[in-house]
């Protein structure tokens, strides 16, 4: 999927916190998904389709494709030094199994979240960190994008061990952005969700709720 940093080129909402309660980043109500702007794939056929389901009283947002692909993304500058942990909870129903993940040819995901830091004038100066929930590798697994080495592809979650049941990961991004770009990071710029099968012309069918950032 190329460029796919320009996703983050179109963020609507700005949210700036400096201290260390649980910083919640997209809320999953249909008010909110109405007002987000969605950016589609660049060459993708289809959008993802978005849509809020409620399961016991928690708000869920169900991501559904077949040979396309579109990101939410918005701009949240969090505080890693108060809130360095990300937490997801995500559930892959159907996934995108015998792809090889690591190509241009193969680079889907039925479940990713992106977090984003500015180091430059351009959106490919950015530096983005892809957390996803893999259908063919196993977790902790990571490589730089086959499209570009500003964005890392991290594996917290594996179809291998967890297929169409909820799970929660958690980590450190002011860590993984040592550790993967070498860069001491205060200030988190922007956050994204997308789900996207342009590449295997398949469908990917997933699940979000619960997604913040913590101070452990």
């Amino acid at each position: 999927m190329p460029k796919i940093l320009t996703i983050f080129l179109i963020l609507m909402f700005s949210i700036s916190y400096s201290h260390s309660q649980d910083i919640e980043v997209f809320k999953f109500t249909n008010e909110e998904l109405t007002n987000l702007k969605v950016k589609k794939v660049r060459g993708a056929k289809n959008m993802t389709k978005y849509n809020i389901l409620n399961e016991d009283g928690v708000n869920i947002l169900k991501a559904e494709v077949e040979n396309g692909g579109s990101g939410l993304g918005k701009e949240a500058l969090i505080d890693l030094n108060q809130t360095p942990f990300l937490n997801i909870t995500w559930k892959v129903e159907k996934g995108l199994p015998g792809i090889d993940e690591k190509s241009k040819k193969g680079h889907d995901f039925a479940a990713r979240f992106f977090v984003v830091k500015k180091t430059g004038m351009t959106p490919l100066s950015n530096k983005a960190i892809n957390y996803v929930f893999s259908s063919n590798s196993s977790i902790g697994e990571n490589w730089p994008s086959p499209y570009t080495k500003s964005s890392i592809d991290y594996v917290l979650s594996s179809i291998d061990t967890s297929k169409n049941e909820w799970v929660t990961v958690k980590t450190n991004v002011k860590e993984d952005y040592k550790r993967f770009h070498n860069l001491n990071v205060d200030i988190l710029d922007g956050v994204a969700i997308m789900v996207d099968t342009d590449q295997s012309k398949s469908k990917a069918i997933s699940y979000y709720k619960n997604i913040y950032f913590s101070a452990e």
